[in-house]
């Protein structure tokens, strides 16, 4: 017989967890002292442990592993048990991967400026959304170029909204595209609306779904957004990801002074 003490060091667990084996009836002693209380094991008993701490450590439950020992499920019950045991462990190496990028990117960018970046960069998913729109052409994508347009875009898009009675339901959404020739940029000025097509002064398109943006936010004018812009590229760059789609900027906030202004940069990424 081997006390419990000389069996959980055999078996490689702690007195506590043995007791609670002892408790919930996954493993009882083969012996406990009437009088002592004291617990006591057979060597016998140490497939039955080892066996335990094998399921332990594939992650399943005590539950399980307590219907597995039992032969309480059949071999379809544990099969499904394990092949959800696996999609989780690949879902939790996926989010991992995925972490072990951003703290990569983190470092090199201290590394390359020696300094922590003043913005926070983090990969999030968009839905699907419906918007009116007004599109232009801006030279550039330099702000100075950029705002006019957007501006001109905006007031506009607010007149046809109103004369067509329909409300907006959601915060100001620009997005921009290569015009094609190399030089020159289309502006998209977005308002979100639940409206469906019709004959207006603007369009009702359907973004689509991101599944993945990397996000900034932006304090202040859009005039001098160019270093946010940068940090974004720098830290897309940095951790591994590639340019999937238009960049978008969404207002959620445009108080009267433009320093209180807060807009969310929004870059679609793919791994590169």
């Amino acid at each position: 017989m081997l006390s419990i003490g000389d069996f959980a060091r055999a078996g490689r667990v702690s007195v506590r967890m043995l007791r609670h084996y002892d408790a919930i009836g996954l493993l009882t002693p083969a012996r406990v002292d009437a009088s002592t209380g004291y617990r006591s094991y057979t060597a016998g008993q140490l497939a039955l442990l080892n066996r335990i701490v094998a399921l332990k450590e594939l992650g399943l439950t005590l539950a399980q592993v307590q219907q597995v020992v039992e032969s309480a499920v059949t071999v379809d019950e544990i099969r499904g048990m394990l092949t959800l045991r696996r999609a989780e462990l690949e879902t939790r190496i996926q989010e991992d991967t995925a972490r072990l990028a951003h703290v990569q990117a983190r470092l090199r960018i201290i590394e390359s400026e020696g300094q922590m970046s003043a913005y926070e960069v983090v990969i999030k998913s968009v839905p699907a959304l419906r918007v009116a729109e007004l599109t232009g052409i801006a030279k550039t994508m330099d702000p100075s170029s950029i705002g006019p347009v957007v501006r001109g875009l905006y007031e506009r898009l607010c007149t046809g909204l109103d004369r067509a009675g329909i409300a907006t339901i959601g915060p100001a959404l620009a997005y921009y595209e290569d015009a094609g020739d190399d030089e020159n940029v289309v502006v998209h000025a977005a308002l979100p609306v639940d409206a469906d097509e019709g004959d207006y002064e603007f369009a009702v398109v359907e973004l689509q779904a991101e599944a993945q943006v990397a996000s900034l936010l932006h304090k202040g004018s859009m005039d001098n957004c160019l270093p946010a812009y940068q940090a974004l590229a720098q830290w897309i760059d940095a951790a591994g990801y590639r340019n999937a789609g238009p960049s978008r900027e969404v207002t959620l906030a445009c108080p009267e002074d433009v320093d209180g202004w807060v807009t969310e940069l929004q870059e679609p990424v793919a791994k590169a």
